[in-house]
Protein backbone atom coordinates (compact mmCIF):
# COMPACT_ATOMS: atom_id res chain seq x y z
CA UNK A 1 0.00 0.00 0.00
CA UNK A 2 1.04 3.44 -0.79
CA UNK A 3 2.21 5.52 2.76
CA UNK A 4 2.67 9.62 2.47
CA UNK A 5 5.00 11.52 3.88
CA UNK A 6 3.43 15.34 4.59
CA UNK A 7 5.86 17.87 4.83
CA UNK A 8 6.09 22.14 4.44
CA UNK A 9 7.45 23.27 1.28
CA UNK A 10 8.16 27.05 2.58
CA UNK A 11 9.11 28.17 6.23
CA UNK A 12 5.99 26.56 7.75
CA UNK A 13 2.56 27.55 8.29
CA UNK A 14 1.49 26.47 5.25
CA UNK A 15 -1.57 24.44 6.30
CA UNK A 16 -0.54 20.98 6.75
CA UNK A 17 -2.58 20.72 9.58
CA UNK A 18 -5.97 20.81 7.04
CA UNK A 19 -4.11 18.88 4.60
CA UNK A 20 -2.80 16.13 6.63
CA UNK A 21 -6.41 16.04 8.48
CA UNK A 22 -7.83 15.57 5.06
CA UNK A 23 -5.50 13.08 3.76
CA UNK A 24 -6.08 11.05 7.39
CA UNK A 25 -9.53 9.60 5.96
CA UNK A 26 -7.43 7.76 3.50
CA UNK A 27 -4.76 6.55 6.32
CA UNK A 28 -5.08 3.66 9.01
CA UNK A 29 -2.18 5.61 11.07
CA UNK A 30 -0.64 9.40 11.14
CA UNK A 31 2.87 9.66 12.61
CA UNK A 32 4.23 12.73 13.60
CA UNK A 33 8.39 12.17 13.14
CA UNK A 34 9.58 15.75 14.44
CA UNK A 35 9.62 18.78 16.02
CA UNK A 36 7.99 19.89 19.41
CA UNK A 37 5.11 21.77 20.04
CA UNK A 38 6.67 24.88 18.44
CA UNK A 39 4.62 23.58 15.62
CA UNK A 40 0.58 24.77 15.30
CA UNK A 41 -1.60 23.45 13.13
CA UNK A 42 -4.94 24.76 12.68
CA UNK A 43 -7.95 22.59 11.57
CA UNK A 44 -11.83 23.81 11.00
CA UNK A 45 -14.02 21.02 10.57
CA UNK A 46 -18.09 21.88 10.67
CA UNK A 47 -17.47 25.23 11.57
CA UNK A 48 -15.37 23.95 14.81
CA UNK A 49 -11.95 25.18 15.12
CA UNK A 50 -9.12 22.77 16.74
CA UNK A 51 -5.70 23.84 17.39
CA UNK A 52 -3.16 21.03 17.74
CA UNK A 53 1.01 21.50 18.86
CA UNK A 54 2.26 18.06 19.64
CA UNK A 55 -0.45 15.62 18.64
CA UNK A 56 -1.24 14.31 14.89
CA UNK A 57 -3.91 15.77 13.19
CA UNK A 58 -5.23 12.18 12.92
CA UNK A 59 -6.83 12.33 16.35
CA UNK A 60 -9.40 14.30 15.07
CA UNK A 61 -10.42 11.11 13.04
CA UNK A 62 -12.22 7.98 14.88
CA UNK A 63 -10.43 5.25 14.81
CA UNK A 64 -6.95 5.86 13.00
CA UNK A 65 -4.41 5.86 15.42
CA UNK A 66 -1.98 8.19 16.02
CA UNK A 67 1.69 8.53 16.70
CA UNK A 68 4.62 10.65 17.89
CA UNK A 69 7.86 9.55 16.98
CA UNK A 70 11.22 9.11 18.21
CA UNK A 71 12.32 12.50 16.37
CA UNK A 72 9.57 14.16 18.13
CA UNK A 73 10.73 16.59 21.20
CA UNK A 74 8.11 16.29 23.90
CA UNK A 75 7.06 18.34 26.54
CA UNK A 76 4.35 16.59 28.78
CA UNK A 77 3.06 19.23 29.86
CA UNK A 78 2.53 20.67 26.86
CA UNK A 79 0.87 17.47 25.62
CA UNK A 80 -1.02 17.05 28.80
CA UNK A 81 -2.64 20.24 28.60
CA UNK A 82 -3.54 19.56 24.57
CA UNK A 83 -4.80 16.19 25.36
CA UNK A 84 -7.33 17.64 28.25
CA UNK A 85 -8.29 20.69 25.85
CA UNK A 86 -9.42 18.24 22.92
CA UNK A 87 -11.51 16.05 25.56
CA UNK A 88 -12.96 18.80 26.31
CA UNK A 89 -13.66 19.66 22.56
CA UNK A 90 -15.30 16.08 22.37
CA UNK A 91 -12.01 14.19 21.13
CA UNK A 92 -11.81 10.84 22.25
CA UNK A 93 -7.92 9.97 23.94
CA UNK A 94 -6.65 6.98 24.79
CA UNK A 95 -3.71 4.42 24.01
CA UNK A 96 -6.28 3.30 21.70
CA UNK A 97 -5.86 6.09 19.45
CA UNK A 98 -2.51 7.49 20.96
CA UNK A 99 0.82 6.44 20.77
CA UNK A 100 3.85 7.74 22.36
CA UNK A 101 7.57 6.44 20.90
CA UNK A 102 9.42 5.50 24.26
CA UNK A 103 12.75 6.37 23.14
CA UNK A 104 11.68 9.99 22.25
CA UNK A 105 13.17 12.79 24.13
CA UNK A 106 11.50 15.05 26.94
CA UNK A 107 10.92 18.91 26.92
CA UNK A 108 11.64 19.97 30.53
CA UNK A 109 11.36 22.83 31.91
CA UNK A 110 15.08 23.74 32.37
CA UNK A 111 15.47 23.71 28.54
CA UNK A 112 12.66 26.49 27.87
CA UNK A 113 14.75 28.30 30.67
CA UNK A 114 18.32 28.32 28.48
CA UNK A 115 16.39 28.91 25.05
CA UNK A 116 14.59 32.09 26.46
CA UNK A 117 17.73 33.26 28.19
CA UNK A 118 20.13 32.84 25.42
CA UNK A 119 17.68 34.29 23.05
CA UNK A 120 17.85 37.13 26.07
CA UNK A 121 21.31 37.27 25.78
CA UNK A 122 21.90 37.40 22.65
CA UNK A 123 20.02 40.77 21.80
CA UNK A 124 20.08 41.93 17.99
CA UNK A 125 21.69 38.60 17.41
CA UNK A 126 18.83 36.23 18.54
CA UNK A 127 17.04 33.22 16.21
CA UNK A 128 13.61 33.78 17.03
CA UNK A 129 13.01 30.66 18.48
CA UNK A 130 9.62 30.68 20.33
CA UNK A 131 11.44 30.04 23.59
CA UNK A 132 9.63 26.65 24.08
CA UNK A 133 13.20 24.22 24.71
CA UNK A 134 12.82 22.62 21.80
CA UNK A 135 16.66 23.18 21.02
CA UNK A 136 18.02 22.85 24.21
CA UNK A 137 16.21 19.05 24.29
CA UNK A 138 17.80 18.40 21.08
CA UNK A 139 20.85 19.17 21.71
CA UNK A 140 20.57 17.49 25.13
CA UNK A 141 19.77 14.46 22.52
CA UNK A 142 22.29 14.54 20.33
CA UNK A 143 24.75 15.05 23.74
CA UNK A 144 23.49 11.74 25.01
CA UNK A 145 22.38 13.58 28.44
CA UNK A 146 18.95 13.73 27.81
CA UNK A 147 15.57 12.30 29.27
CA UNK A 148 13.29 10.05 27.03
CA UNK A 149 9.54 8.72 27.90
CA UNK A 150 10.94 5.21 28.82
CA UNK A 151 13.05 6.61 31.71
CA UNK A 152 9.95 7.75 33.46
CA UNK A 153 9.03 3.92 33.96
CA UNK A 154 11.43 3.41 36.44
CA UNK A 155 12.79 6.49 38.70
CA UNK A 156 14.70 4.76 41.07
CA UNK A 157 17.44 4.55 38.23
CA UNK A 158 17.26 7.97 36.81
CA UNK A 159 19.16 9.95 38.86
CA UNK A 160 22.71 9.69 37.15
CA UNK A 161 20.90 10.91 33.93
CA UNK A 162 19.55 13.94 35.56
CA UNK A 163 23.30 14.23 37.21
CA UNK A 164 24.98 14.24 33.64
CA UNK A 165 21.80 16.38 32.50
CA UNK A 166 22.65 19.27 35.05
CA UNK A 167 26.24 18.87 34.50
CA UNK A 168 25.97 20.62 31.45
CA UNK A 169 22.80 22.90 32.33
CA UNK A 170 24.02 24.16 35.42
CA UNK A 171 27.99 25.18 33.94
CA UNK A 172 25.34 27.56 31.17
CA UNK A 173 23.26 28.52 34.38
CA UNK A 174 26.47 30.08 36.08
CA UNK A 175 28.06 31.57 32.79
CA UNK A 176 24.71 33.22 32.26
CA UNK A 177 24.16 34.80 36.15
CA UNK A 178 21.77 32.13 37.02
CA UNK A 179 20.91 30.07 39.43
CA UNK A 180 21.89 26.26 39.67
CA UNK A 181 19.18 23.67 39.20
CA UNK A 182 18.31 21.15 41.51
CA UNK A 183 17.90 17.60 40.63
CA UNK A 184 15.37 17.43 43.27
CA UNK A 185 13.14 19.58 41.30
CA UNK A 186 13.64 17.29 38.28
CA UNK A 187 12.50 14.53 39.61
CA UNK A 188 9.88 15.96 41.01
CA UNK A 189 8.70 16.95 37.42
CA UNK A 190 9.15 13.65 36.20
CA UNK A 191 7.02 11.93 39.06
CA UNK A 192 4.48 14.32 38.05
CA UNK A 193 3.90 13.33 34.69
CA UNK A 194 5.26 9.66 34.69
CA UNK A 195 1.53 8.76 35.32
CA UNK A 196 -0.22 10.52 32.61
CA UNK A 197 2.41 9.81 29.94
CA UNK A 198 3.55 6.39 30.73
CA UNK A 199 0.15 4.78 29.36
CA UNK A 200 0.82 6.38 25.87
CA UNK A 201 4.48 4.42 25.39
CA UNK A 202 5.56 1.89 23.37
CA UNK A 203 8.07 0.96 21.15
CA UNK A 204 6.26 1.88 17.97
CA UNK A 205 8.66 1.27 15.40
CA UNK A 206 7.63 -2.53 15.84
CA UNK A 207 3.90 -1.11 15.51
CA UNK A 208 4.69 0.81 12.81
CA UNK A 209 6.46 -2.61 11.31
CA UNK A 210 3.53 -4.39 11.90
CA UNK A 211 0.97 -2.54 10.58
CA UNK A 212 2.86 -1.76 7.38
CA UNK A 213 3.21 -5.57 6.99
CA UNK A 214 -0.45 -6.04 7.30
CA UNK A 215 -1.00 -3.34 4.31
CA UNK A 216 -2.35 -0.32 6.44
CA UNK A 217 -1.92 2.97 5.04
CA UNK A 218 0.90 5.10 6.98
CA UNK A 219 0.92 8.73 6.97
CA UNK A 220 3.36 10.80 7.87
CA UNK A 221 2.95 14.23 9.31
CA UNK A 222 5.93 16.26 9.16
CA UNK A 223 6.49 19.67 11.51
CA UNK A 224 7.37 23.48 10.58
CA UNK A 225 9.36 23.36 6.47
CA UNK A 226 11.82 22.71 4.98
CA UNK A 227 13.40 26.13 4.55
CA UNK A 228 13.73 25.57 8.33
CA UNK A 229 15.72 22.42 7.79
CA UNK A 230 18.71 22.11 10.11
CA UNK A 231 20.68 21.48 7.25
CA UNK A 232 19.00 22.70 3.91
CA UNK A 233 17.25 25.67 5.38
CA UNK A 234 18.39 28.98 5.87
CA UNK A 235 20.82 28.89 8.65
CA UNK A 236 21.07 29.82 11.09
CA UNK A 237 17.78 31.18 11.35
CA UNK A 238 16.06 27.62 11.56
CA UNK A 239 14.50 24.86 13.90
CA UNK A 240 16.61 22.31 15.60
CA UNK A 241 15.85 19.21 13.81
CA UNK A 242 15.85 17.56 10.19
CA UNK A 243 12.14 18.45 8.34
CA UNK A 244 13.01 17.06 4.95
CA UNK A 245 10.65 14.00 4.10
CA UNK A 246 14.27 11.59 4.56
CA UNK A 247 13.46 12.69 8.42
CA UNK A 248 10.17 10.94 8.39
CA UNK A 249 12.13 7.26 8.13
CA UNK A 250 14.52 8.07 11.07
CA UNK A 251 12.41 10.07 13.06
CA UNK A 252 9.63 7.08 12.82
CA UNK A 253 11.56 3.70 13.31
CA UNK A 254 11.06 2.63 9.39
CA UNK A 255 13.15 2.75 6.70
CA UNK A 256 13.28 4.86 3.93
CA UNK A 257 11.33 2.64 1.72
CA UNK A 258 8.53 3.23 3.76
CA UNK A 259 7.88 6.12 1.93
CA UNK A 260 6.41 6.05 -1.44
CA UNK A 261 5.04 9.59 -1.84
CA UNK A 262 6.05 13.11 -0.44
CA UNK A 263 3.30 15.28 -1.21
CA UNK A 264 4.52 19.23 -0.02
CA UNK A 265 2.75 22.01 1.53
CA UNK A 266 2.91 25.63 -0.12
CA UNK A 267 1.00 28.65 0.24
CA UNK A 268 0.35 30.69 -2.85
CA UNK A 269 2.18 33.57 -1.32
CA UNK A 270 5.27 33.03 1.56
CA UNK A 271 5.52 34.02 4.68
CA UNK A 272 7.81 33.50 7.67
CA UNK A 273 7.84 34.01 11.10
CA UNK A 274 11.12 35.43 13.31
CA UNK A 275 14.33 36.39 12.30
CA UNK A 276 16.20 36.10 9.36
CA UNK A 277 16.22 36.32 5.26
CA UNK A 278 13.28 37.06 3.40
CA UNK A 279 13.73 37.67 -0.50
CA UNK A 280 10.23 38.29 -1.06
CA UNK A 281 9.05 40.41 1.63
CA UNK A 282 6.73 43.03 1.35
CA UNK A 283 6.76 45.54 4.31
CA UNK A 284 3.83 47.33 2.50
CA UNK A 285 0.26 48.24 2.22
CA UNK A 286 0.27 44.48 -0.35
CA UNK A 287 1.68 42.79 2.40
CA UNK A 288 -0.50 43.82 5.31
CA UNK A 289 -3.47 43.08 2.92
CA UNK A 290 -1.96 39.47 2.29
CA UNK A 291 -1.90 38.82 6.16
CA UNK A 292 -4.71 39.99 6.89
CA UNK A 293 -6.95 38.35 4.41
CA UNK A 294 -5.16 35.40 5.44
CA UNK A 295 -4.83 35.99 9.09
CA UNK A 296 -1.02 35.44 9.84
CA UNK A 297 -0.69 34.84 12.75
CA UNK A 298 1.20 32.11 14.19
CA UNK A 299 -1.08 29.13 15.49
CA UNK A 300 1.36 28.56 18.71
CA UNK A 301 2.59 31.85 19.11
CA UNK A 302 0.49 34.38 18.22
CA UNK A 303 3.19 36.32 16.09
CA UNK A 304 2.33 38.32 13.16
CA UNK A 305 3.85 36.63 10.47
CA UNK A 306 5.65 38.04 8.07
CA UNK A 307 4.23 38.02 4.10
CA UNK A 308 6.09 38.35 0.82
CA UNK A 309 5.12 36.84 -2.65
CA UNK A 310 5.65 33.63 -3.80
CA UNK A 311 9.04 32.85 -4.23
CA UNK A 312 9.72 29.73 -6.70
CA UNK A 313 13.88 29.30 -6.37
CA UNK A 314 12.65 28.50 -2.56
CA UNK A 315 10.09 26.29 -3.22
CA UNK A 316 11.63 24.56 -6.00
CA UNK A 317 14.79 24.16 -4.01
CA UNK A 318 12.80 22.71 -1.11
CA UNK A 319 10.93 20.11 -3.90
CA UNK A 320 14.54 18.80 -4.68
CA UNK A 321 16.29 18.20 -1.40
CA UNK A 322 13.33 16.50 -0.47
CA UNK A 323 11.86 14.63 -3.01
CA UNK A 324 8.54 15.94 -3.00
CA UNK A 325 6.35 14.26 -5.87
CA UNK A 326 3.59 16.70 -6.01
CA UNK A 327 1.94 19.68 -4.24
CA UNK A 328 -1.02 20.46 -2.36
CA UNK A 329 -1.25 24.45 -2.61
CA UNK A 330 -3.26 26.32 -0.18
CA UNK A 331 -4.35 29.78 0.40
CA UNK A 332 -4.80 30.60 -3.26
CA UNK A 333 -8.24 32.05 -2.47
CA UNK A 334 -6.52 34.68 -0.40
CA UNK A 335 -5.22 36.22 -3.44
CA UNK A 336 -8.50 36.75 -4.76
CA UNK A 337 -9.78 40.63 -6.38
CA UNK A 338 -5.72 41.34 -6.63
CA UNK A 339 -5.14 43.25 -9.66
CA UNK A 340 -1.53 42.17 -10.09
CA UNK A 341 0.11 39.03 -8.14
CA UNK A 342 4.30 38.80 -8.00
CA UNK A 343 6.14 35.83 -8.34
CA UNK A 344 9.99 35.44 -7.83
CA UNK A 345 11.71 33.60 -10.56
CA UNK A 346 15.30 33.93 -9.88
CA UNK A 347 17.85 36.58 -8.10
CA UNK A 348 20.01 38.78 -8.51
CA UNK A 349 23.54 38.57 -6.26
CA UNK A 350 26.33 40.82 -6.81
CA UNK A 351 25.58 41.60 -10.08
CA UNK A 352 24.47 37.97 -11.58
CA UNK A 353 21.79 36.07 -11.90
CA UNK A 354 21.22 33.37 -9.82
CA UNK A 355 19.00 29.99 -9.79
CA UNK A 356 19.44 28.96 -6.51
CA UNK A 357 19.20 30.06 -2.91
CA UNK A 358 22.64 30.26 -1.49
CA UNK A 359 24.07 28.43 1.89
CA UNK A 360 25.95 31.62 3.14
CA UNK A 361 24.35 33.33 5.52
CA UNK A 362 26.13 36.80 4.02
CA UNK A 363 25.24 35.69 0.97
CA UNK A 364 21.49 35.26 1.77
CA UNK A 365 21.06 38.50 2.89
CA UNK A 366 22.27 40.30 -0.45
CA UNK A 367 20.15 38.49 -2.67
CA UNK A 368 17.67 40.62 -4.70
CA UNK A 369 14.51 39.04 -5.89
CA UNK A 370 13.80 39.17 -9.96
CA UNK A 371 9.59 39.43 -10.34
CA UNK A 372 7.37 38.37 -13.11
CA UNK A 373 4.40 40.05 -13.16
CA UNK A 374 1.01 38.18 -13.81
CA UNK A 375 -2.79 39.05 -13.51
CA UNK A 376 -4.89 38.71 -10.91
CA UNK A 377 -8.42 37.60 -11.14
CA UNK A 378 -11.69 38.79 -9.69
CA UNK A 379 -14.74 37.08 -7.84
CA UNK A 380 -13.56 34.13 -5.60
CA UNK A 381 -12.76 30.93 -5.01
CA UNK A 382 -13.30 30.65 -1.45
CA UNK A 383 -15.08 27.31 -1.12
CA UNK A 384 -14.46 25.73 -4.29
CA UNK A 385 -14.28 22.05 -4.58
CA UNK A 386 -13.95 21.32 -8.10
CA UNK A 387 -11.22 22.76 -10.65
CA UNK A 388 -14.49 24.00 -13.21
CA UNK A 389 -15.37 26.71 -10.04
CA UNK A 390 -12.14 28.08 -10.13
CA UNK A 391 -11.26 31.79 -11.83
CA UNK A 392 -9.83 30.86 -15.32
CA UNK A 393 -7.30 33.39 -14.53
CA UNK A 394 -6.36 31.29 -11.03
CA UNK A 395 -6.41 27.82 -13.15
CA UNK A 396 -3.62 30.10 -15.08
CA UNK A 397 -2.09 30.71 -11.94
CA UNK A 398 -1.58 27.53 -10.86
CA UNK A 399 -0.24 26.48 -13.79
CA UNK A 400 2.42 28.88 -14.05
CA UNK A 401 3.53 27.81 -10.50
CA UNK A 402 3.91 24.50 -11.74
CA UNK A 403 5.99 25.16 -15.05
CA UNK A 404 8.46 27.02 -12.51
CA UNK A 405 8.60 25.10 -9.53
CA UNK A 406 9.20 21.72 -11.75
CA UNK A 407 6.53 19.57 -9.88
CA UNK A 408 2.54 19.35 -10.38
CA UNK A 409 -0.49 20.45 -7.82
CA UNK A 410 -2.15 17.14 -6.54
CA UNK A 411 -4.11 19.18 -4.21
CA UNK A 412 -5.65 22.74 -4.15
CA UNK A 413 -7.15 23.60 -0.49
CA UNK A 414 -9.72 26.64 -1.22
CA UNK A 415 -10.85 27.54 2.54
CA UNK A 416 -10.04 26.56 6.00
CA UNK A 417 -12.92 23.96 6.19
CA UNK A 418 -11.99 20.43 5.79
CA UNK A 419 -14.10 19.41 2.65
CA UNK A 420 -13.02 22.63 0.50
CA UNK A 421 -10.45 21.10 -1.10
CA UNK A 422 -10.06 19.97 -5.03
CA UNK A 423 -7.97 16.48 -5.61
CA UNK A 424 -5.90 16.39 -8.62
CA UNK A 425 -3.63 13.18 -7.65
CA UNK A 426 -4.26 11.09 -4.59
CA UNK A 427 -1.21 10.41 -2.85
CA UNK A 428 -2.36 7.11 -1.66
CA UNK A 429 -3.10 5.98 -5.40
CA UNK A 430 -0.80 2.56 -5.51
Amino acid sequence: MANVAVVGAQWGDEGKGKIVDWLSERADVVVRFQGGHNAGHTLVIDGVTYKLSLLPSGILRPGKLSVIGNGVVIDPWALIAEIEKLTKQGVSISRENLRIAGNATLILPIHGELDRMREEAAGAGKIGTTGRGIGPAYEDKVGRRAIRVNDLADLTTIGPKIDRMLAHHNALRRGLGQPEYLAADVMKQLADVAPQILPYSDAVWAKLDDMRRDGKRILFEGAQGILLDIDHGTYPYVTSSNTVAGQAAAGSGLGPSAVSYVLGICKAYTTRVGSGPFPTEQMNDVGEWIGKRGHEFGTVTGRKRRVGWFDAVLVRQAIKTSGITGIALTKLDVLDGLDEIMVSTGYMLDGKRIELFPAAEEAQARVEPIYERFEGWQGTMAGARSWSALPAQAVKYVKYLEELIECPVALLSTSPEREDTILMTDPFAD
